[in-house]
This record gives C-alpha cells, sequence and structure tokens, in this order.
C-alpha cells in the first residue's frame, strides 16, 4: 500500500500494533502486512488469554482483535482491556471476522471496537482502517495534551484569582482600619519665597500609624487597588482641613488630590466649608489623565470658589508640558528629581531654566521640591525660581495648637 508521505508516514512507522488472532496463519498475514506498510513494532498473539498481559507489556497504539477465539472470545479480551485502559487513554480496537451478521457487527461495536472488518480480508482496506484509527488515536492525544495544557492555564488562573482575592480582601482589610480607626495623621511642611525668607504656604501630608509599617504612598497605591483610593484621599484632605483654623491667614493650605478625587462630590462639599482662597490643589498623577473634560470642569468650578490648582512632579511621569498646557495651573512643582544635584547638573539647570520661562507664560508660580543642601538652594534662587520646599528649609512637623507660623519663618530665616 502506498501511504502519504510525511505525517502517515511518520504515524505508521511510530505506531505500535497488537494482533490477537487464534490462526498464526493470519497473525503471521498481518505482520507482515503491517511491517510492509511501515509498522516497525507489531505483536502478534494467538492465545486470547495472554492477550492482556500482551497489551500491559506493549502498550500498543492499536489492537488488531478477532472474535471466534477458544479459551476466550473478542469479547472478553475487549472487555479486559477497555478496563485496564485508563480513561484518559484512547486505543482504538480493529475487529476482524468470519462472522458478517450484523447482529455479531453491532454487538462488537457497542463492546467496544472502534471500526469492523470481515474475513477474507483485502489487504488495502485494513491498511486504510489501520491508518485511519492511528489518526484517530493521534488525533485524541493531542486534543488530551491540549485539555491537559488548558486545565493547567485554568488551574494556574484560578490560584491567582485566589490569591489576588485574598490580597484584596487583606488590602480592604488594612485601608478600613485605616479610616475607621482614626490611624491616620497629618504633618504639614513649609513652602518659602526663596527671594524673601518668608512662608507662603504649607502641604498637608499624610502619615499612618497602622501595621505594617509602610510609606504613605504605599498606602495611597494600596488603596487605590482595592478602589479606596479616592476614600483614604478624602479623608487625608478632610484631616488637614480640620486644622486649617490654627493657621493664620496669610499662608495657603496645600491639599494632594488625584484627578478622580479631584471629580468627586465629595471634595467639592469639603471645600464648601472652607475659604477657597486659602487652598490650592495639588493635582497628583503618575498616569495619563483619562478625560480632561471632567477635570477642567471639576477645577473650573474650585477655582470661581478661590481654590488655586497646582501641578505637582513637573518633570517626572506624566506631569509634561501638555499637561501644563491643559491645566493651566497657578503652580508648577518641580520634582525633586530636577532639583537634587541642580547644583552640579548643567542639564537640569537648563531644564529648570526653560520651565521657569514657560510658567511666566502661564503666569505661574515654580515651587521647587526637596531642597536638601544649601548648593541647590542658592542655585534655586539663581534661577530665579519662586518658591521651595525640603529638608534644607524645613522638614513636615506636625501642627499642634501652641505652634506659631513664626517658628516655621524661623526656620526659613535660618537657610
Amino acid at each position: 500500500m502506498t501511504v502519504q508521505p510525511g505525517v502517515d508516514e511518520d504515524l505508521l512507522r511510530d505506531a505500535s500494533v497488537l494482533v490477537v488472532d487464534d490462526a498464526p496463519a493470519n497473525v503471521a498475514l498481518l505482520t507482515r502486512l503491517l511491517r510492509d506498510a511501515g509498522v516497525r513494532r507489531t505483536h502478534g498473539v494467538t492465545d486470547p488469554r495472554q492477550a492482556l498481559d500482551r497489551w500491559q507489556q506493549a502498550r500498543p497504539d492499536l489492537v488488531l482483535l478477532d472474535l471466534q477465539m477458544p479459551h476466550l472470545d473478542g469479547f472478553a479480551v475487549m472487555a479486559a482491556l477497555r478496563a485496564a485502559t485508563p480513561d484518559e487513554q484512547f486505543v482504538p480496537i480493529l475487529v476482524l471476522t468470519a462472522d458478517t451478521t450484523s447482529t455479531t457487527r453491532d454487538r462488537a461495536l457497542r463492546a467496544g471496537a472502534n471500526d469492523f472488518l470481515t474475513k477474507p480480508f483485502d489487504a488495502t482496506e485494513v491498511l486504510l482502517r489501520v491508518r485511519n484509527l492511528l489518526q484517530t488515536r493521534s488525533l485524541y492525544a493531542t486534543v488530551q495534551r491540549h485539555n491537559a495544557t488548558l486545565t493547567a492555564e485554568l488551574d494556574r488562573r484560578a490560584s491567582q484569582e485566589r490569591r489576588l482575592a485574598a490580597e484584596h480582601r487583606e488590602l480592604s482589610s488594612r485601608i478600613d482600619a485605616v479610616l475607621a480607626e482614626d490611624r491616620l495623621r497629618m504633618v504639614f511642611q513649609p513652602i518659602v519665597d526663596l527671594a524673601r525668607s518668608r512662608l507662603v504656604g504649607l502641604e498637608a501630608l499624610a502619615r499612618f500609624a497602622a501595621d505594617p509599617p509602610r510609606p504613605p504612598n504605599e498606602w495611597f497605591e494600596d488603596a487605590g487597588r482595592v478602589d479606596r483610593g479616592v476614600d483614604l484621599e478624602l479623608a487625608a484632605i478632610a484631616a488637614a482641613l480640620e486644622q486649617l483654623g490654627q493657621l493664620p491667614c496669610g499662608p495657603f493650605l496645600s491639599l494632594n488630590a488625584s484627578p478622580a478625587t479631584a471629580v468627586s462630590p465629595q471634595l467639592a462639599d469639603l471645600f464648601d466649608r472652607v475659604p477657597g482662597e486659602r487652598i490650592v490643589l495639588e493635582l497628583t498623577e503618575h498616569s495619563q489623565v483619562a478625560d480632561y473634560d471632567t477635570l477642567l470642569a471639576a477645577l473650573g468650578r474650585l477655582r470661581r470658589r478661590g481654590v488655586r490648582v497646582a501641578v505637582d512632579d513637573t518633570g517626572a511621569g506624566y506631569a509634561g508640558l501638555h499637561h501644563l498646557l491643559r491645566v493651566r495651573p497657578e503652580i508648577v512643582k518641580l520634582d525633586v528629581a530636577l532639583t537634587r544635584g541642580i547644583d552640579t547638573d548643567p542639564a537640569r539647570r537648563a531644564l529648570a531654566t526653560g520651565l521657569v520661562a514657560f510658567a511666566r507664560e502661564l503666569d505661574a508660580v515654580i515651587v521647587a521640591e526637596g531642597i536638601e543642601t544649601a548648593a541647590e538652594l542658592e542655585t534655586l534662587r539663581a534661577l530665579e525660581i519662586g518658591w521651595g520646599q525640603g529638608y534644607h528649609l524645613a522638614r513636615p512637623a506636625q501642627l499642634p495648637s501652641a505652634l506659631t507660623l513664626n517658628e516655621f519663618a524661623a526656620v526659613a530665616d535660618s537657610a
């Protein structure tokens, strides 16, 4: 028989076939026929009582089985083979018998035979049936491997989803505890007019007395991951506003908010209770703003109440020129990455100089964040940066009722 090249040749060459027939001449004929077609591993059994043991030894891909045999007929052999075959495996059986009745054929198919041929058989037809059954087994194995891979992937995803759900519950519990148990406190860092050494404002910064100890930005990131970011930001803003009365009328209070919080009705409600001219809303965002129209509309409403807008992290993340042009802030805050080492880095100075000119066109004031050395401070003054904040000027501190602005001013004057 001529087989198709490539896949069919490989299928026959790699196959193992077991022939069970009580007539040695039939076993010899079928074995030779298979080998001539390219099947390298053939196994013949003339005593059906040995069929199961030989099957377990050879683990064939296909069984050619006679029905009428002494001691055990083909139906009993099929029952034994099917019982020994794992559920996930498929080993096809081709029945070869001299019984041509439809009753016998139907019984054989019900017993587990996958195909049926009557003796005397045509060699070409036998090989065609053999090839077709081997292809079916190959497809079955492919499907099984695919299903195993799919099952493993589904198990992996289910495990990942369970892990993420557990993490979500844990994070939600932490954030709920912070909000419910008053574990949030506010500290304030002075913002100083660099030319006059005069206090112009204070930025409210959140601190968390909660476990596990971690930086404030990680608490806000965790809150965002469980859709509580706006709630936590609003809680921090509310806590800061409660201390607004401890400040004299001059300096402003700068409050951090993401765009999602800036557009929330709850923020507008909080600002309705305080003089808007005392407030700077500092937009903090490390990803692109999804809806500028909604954001600008919300900022417009706040501005009409006297609130000023600052853009944080300019020079880092997405706080670029396009963002500045859309928001048109009253205050532009230089990211600490630009301030750090500006006294020794011409590139940083050039960029800061350009931003100063840009801010003037917007009629905005620049605040340099993260000033940590006297050399950085003097360089920023020489670049005509208007305002600044950082550890060199003053560290964030709580604002007890006994604290006066003169103490903050003294820190600025000593710089």
